[in-house]
């Protein structure tokens, strides 16, 4: 096995053949981690890395067939905000079960149980209320560019997966090198719905509490968010 930090994508995709041959295999982990673990104890890397030397850091993601799981993308807050988070709260927000007032939706096309609704143009995406107002806007080539920042390549695994008793196992089955994005990609994804919006805020007392705005996606949607895909 080469060193990792020397790695190219021709010796990756001859170390996952060589994982594929294997035929299914036992979970180095018990839970939602494991495929994750498995994946890099069997190909020899360190957990939560890859570098390969024409793209640099990349990250390596596992996915089990037919599974539903989302990750986030990215969160991004900057100058967004159109209204001051605290009003908005204020206005359109709901109590958690403790009482305190939040702004925790998915957002949609379709108003949800506020007013509030995700409103798609050509340029910009942006949080309104049916009144008109608009709550927080994000232009699509900063989302892009964001993107890239976070995400510039990814390396998809996908595998199948199987209880035998309380115990995991996994067929690797696929390996996708996704590169690029742009803003038109991020746009026809948040319209197909493969992109979803989440504001994540509460009220704090004397402003608000804001973890960002989360840009997630189905895991086995993420080929589709990138200009360029590769199989390995």
């Amino acid at each position: 096995m080469a060193n990792v930090e020397k790695m190219s994508l021709d010796e990756f995709a001859k170390a996952f053949e060589i994982l594929k041959e294997k035929g299914w295999v036992q979970s180095e982990r018990r839970g939602p981690t494991g495929i994750g673990q498995t994946l890099e104890k069997l190909m020899g890397l360190p957990e939560n890395n890859i570098a390969l030397p024409d793209l640099g850091e990349i990250e390596l993601k596992s996915h089990r067939i037919n599974s539903s799981s989302m990750v986030t993308l990215f969160t991004f807050n900057r100058k967004a905000w159109k209204m001051n988070p605290l009003e908005a709260i204020k206005a359109y927000g709901t109590p958690d079960k403790n009482g305190r007032l939040g702004l925790y939706f998915t957002m949609s096309r379709t108003p949800n149980s506020t007013g509030l609704f995700l409103h798609i143009e050509h340029e910009s995406i942006s949080v309104r209320h049916i009144s008109g107002r608009i709550i927080a806007e994000w232009q699509l080539k900063a989302l892009a560019e964001k993107f890239m920042k976070k995400m510039p390549a990814l390396i998809l695994v996908t595998a199948f997966s199987e209880m035998r008793g309380d115990i995991e196992w996994f067929k690797f089955e696929r390996a996708q090198l996704l590169i690029g994005a742009s803003p038109d990609i991020i746009r026809n994804q948040i319209l197909a719905g493969n992109i979803l919006v989440d504001l994540r805020l509460h009220d704090k007392g004397t402003r608000a509490r804001n973890h960002g705005t989360g840009f997630r996606a189905y895991e086995d949607k993420l080929p589709l968010l990138f200009e360029n895909v590769k199989e390995l």
